[in-house]
């Protein structure tokens, strides 16, 4: 009877390496076609193998050097070149990303494909050292294979989804076309060289905006089905998922967006405008789709949602210029003893000096109360200047002081009863507008 170990060792002998291998692990197809196909390069030039393995590992190690030095001289070149030279990414005139981010962008861009390509070479070196033994050859076909199903995956994927892509670009390129041409109408309606009947130029931007808004919308419809994964189950989900967020986090800004666009429609007032909405008084200096803002009469910008600015009464002081302007007014009381006649001149006078009110039409007087002390006068005038509306009050109050109080006229206001027993009067002494300080100085003086 023959020994056990030598009548093992026969076959072992006569295997090749791919059949060794085989009995350790099942193995895949492609595998074991590449594994077949380093068994007959062995047996036919056995030196082969070593001369590609080394060629594979010589040629990694290279491009690994020469990827390495370029990608980083590049960085070096970007770090030192000036943000200048890159172009800020805009959108309607707002500044998206400034230079400086496209700058860092574009660095971190070339600093993960020189990572991506260094990963790349080693896996390749690595591949090229397994292939010079026998007992890691397996592992060198699986490699090799993995890549190549990698590939032909993504080709595969990248031809079979050539139809769809071609669909999306007509459908974006024929979106595109409509939302010029129409951007082309609407410009031409906002500079009046189009004119339609019962339609604003100020509606122009709002109506392009929405307009284009649903042509994007419809457009995101129709490109859907076409997107990749668009049926799976996880993109539905995650689909839905964020249509609720918007749906529920959105409710003020839709609002704000609805609101500013019935204002657009309703042309309540306009950038430029002085306006006061909810006590705030001042000119429209930006109109946007989410809030209105306004620049006080002290200087400061206040933000209005558009919402607020929908449910609160808007007072337009420079919508009906029309040929005679604003009307300002104010009111004073005068006693009985004082002829009516007398106040009016007074009044008229006092219009008549004030800076920004019209001559013509002229100012006039109306006798709005009689009351018991005293009766009621208001003065009303004309003006263009609705920016300057604080300085005019402030100037005709003044003239109104100085005409009555140079007639020695008493303005018993708002109660004022004045008990003749030989008091001193108390209208106050007219001083100069020229020269105030001297006149006071002057009538301090004893006489």
């Amino acid at each position: 009877m023959s020994d056990p170990n030598e009548i093992m060792a026969a076959p072992v002998a006569d295997q090749t390496v791919e059949q060794a291998v085989t009995q350790v692990m099942p193995i895949n197809e492609d595998t074991l076609l590449v594994l077949r196909l380093f068994d007959h390069m062995d047996a036919s030039a056995p030196l082969m193998r070593l001369v590609i393995a080394a060629t594979i590992i010589g040629v990694s190690l290279l491009l690994l050097l020469l990827t390495r030095v370029y990608i980083s001289r590049r960085l070096k070149r970007m770090e030192a070149a000036p943000e200048e030279r890159y172009r800020a990414l805009r959108w309607q005139a707002q500044d998206l990303l400034s230079a400086a981010d496209m700058k860092n962008l574009w660095m971190s861009v070339w600093t993960w494909l020189g990572r991506l390509l260094s990963l790349l070479f080693i896996l390749s070196a690595i591949n090229g050292l397994l292939l010079t033994s026998g007992w890691t050859l397996r592992l060198a076909a699986s490699m090799i294979t993995s890549f190549l199903d990698a590939l032909v995956y993504v080709w595969t994927g990248f031809v079979s989804y050539l139809p769809n892509l071609v669909t999306i670009v007509l459908i974006l390129v024929v979106a595109r076309f409509v939302i010029r041409t129409l951007g082309l109408i609407f410009e031409g309606i906002r500079t009046r060289r189009i004119y339609l009947k019962n339609f604003y130029p100020e509606w122009a931007d709002t109506s392009f905006g929405l307009v284009k808004l649903l042509i994007y919308a419809l457009t995101a419809v129709i490109i859907f089905p076409y997107l990749p994964g668009s049926s799976s189950p996880a993109f539905q989900g995650i689909s839905i998922f964020v249509g609720v967020l918007v749906s529920l986090g959105s409710t003020t800004a839709v609002s704000n967006v609805i609101a500013g666009t019935v204002l657009t429609y309703t042309r309540a007032f306009s950038v430029g405008d002085q306006v006061e909405v909810g006590g705030t008084r001042g000119r429209v200096v930006e109109r946007s789709t989410f809030v209105t803002r306004i620049q006080t009469l002290k200087n400061v910008i206040v933000s209005i949602p558009n919402s607020m600015v929908l449910t609160n009464n808007i007072i337009n002081y420079s919508k009906n210029m029309g040929q005679k302007g604003l009307l300002v007014h104010t009111s004073v009381t005068i006693g009985y003893d004082v002829p009516w006649q007398t106040v009016n001149q007074l009044l008229i006078a006092a219009a008549q000096k004030t800076d920004h009110i019209a001559e013509t039409p002229a100012p006039f007087v109306l006798q709005t109360s009689l009351d018991d002390n005293y009766v009621s006068y208001e003065i009303n005038g004309w003006t263009r200047s609705p920016e300057e509306l604080p300085a005019i009050y402030s100037m005709l109050h003044a003239n109104i002081l100085d005409e009555f109080h140079g007639h020695q006229v008493e303005i018993t206001s708002p109660h004022y009863r004045s008990v003749r027993d030989g008091n001193a009067s108390t209208v106050a002494e007219v001083m100069p507008r020229e020269a105030p300080a001297e006149a006071a100085e002057a009538a301090n003086k004893p006489v």
